[in-house]
């Protein structure tokens, strides 16, 4: 019997309680959309930011370039569907991001970094598309060391069951589980569905959303195109069907200890802290990105 076959498809069906429409950012030279925070919601599990990179087309010669720029009280994580970014931090990380690829950098006390198109790719003519979370840390670890870790996609666990293929980035999904170390109980999966296929959403988890890449997908009855973000009441028992070949992201988790302030770049449980970074990079405390020190964004006026 298949892993998806196991899962109980009885039972009343729930729809989204929330839907999201996100609003559209400029990043460095392309555009976003942004999903989290929202005014309808501020964080769903541990996800605090959620950013739809693209689709975009960059032709030869062009390429994203998001100039070094600093973090602390969060992790960000970089996942792409298409195209690459060159990553560059303050630990002298330098790491090239591919479609499947997961990058988790843990900013804890304060860290800087680049997001660029590498030389080699701008090259030739190519698409963009990925998303970029950012994942609130408890308390206890808001001023922990900081970190990047680099997990290639031959790493991330694959299910594949009848017109369903499934990528589990981070945490853990359908009895599989990601190696990418979490601090809190984390859902992030990738899902591509054949049309006519369906998902059920794991239950075990206490905040669940569903962000739609590309397709149609239907939930009890109701239809739901591209960039939208779709969030669940807890403990509903949720199915998704595709109406036409879809992606899309599943995100969730436990929620975190308690609110968190978001200022620019800044996430904290104190507002005294993020009064310290400001002020940490306004005098270059954060350090400089290796191989990329010319150029920095600058604190926001």
């Amino acid at each position: 019997m298949s892993w998806l076959t196991e899962i109980d498809l009885s039972g009343p069906q729930g729809t989204a309680d929330i839907i999201v429409e996100p609003s559209v950012k400029d990043l460095g030279g392309f555009r976003v959309r942004r999903a989290l925070p929202s005014i309808k919601r501020r964080m769903v599990g541990p996800f605090i930011f959620l950013d739809h990179m693209g689709p975009a087309r960059f032709e030869r010669d062009e390429g994203m370039d998001v100039r070094p720029h600093p973090h602390i009280g969060l992790a960000t994580v970089t996942y792409l569907v298409e195209g690459s970014i060159f990553h560059r931090d303050t630990l002298g990380s330098a790491q090239d991001i591919v479609p499947g690829d997961i990058n988790w950098m843990t900013a804890g006390r304060g860290i800087a970094h680049s997001e660029r198109s590498s030389p080699e790719s701008r090259r030739q003519a190519r698409q963009m598309q990925g998303i970029q979370s950012w994942v609130g840390l408890p308390k206890a670890m808001e001023e922990a060391e900081p970190g990047f870790f680099h997990h290639p996609g031959s790493t991330l666990p694959v299910l594949t069951d009848k017109g369903v293929h499934l990528r589990v980035i981070a945490g853990t999904a359908y009895g599989a589980a990601s190696p990418v170390q979490v601090y809190s109980h984390t859902l992030y999966v990738d899902a591509q569905l054949h049309a006519g296929a369906a998902l059920p959403l794991p239950k075990e988890h206490a905040e669940r959303s569903v962000y739609v890449l590309s397709g149609d997908i239907e939930i009890a009855g109701e239809v739901f195109g591209p960039c939208r973000l779709l969030i669940f009441r807890p403990n509903d028992q949720i199915t998704i069907r595709a109406l036409a070949d879809a992606r899309f992201i599943i995100a969730g988790g436990e929620p975190l200890d308690g609110p968190r302030h978001i200022w620019w770049n800044f996430v904290s449980s104190s507002k005294e802290r993020i009064e310290q970074a400001k002020a940490d990079w306004a005098r270059g405390k954060f350090g400089l990105v290796p191989h990329d020190e010319v150029e920095f964004i600058p604190l926001p006026g």
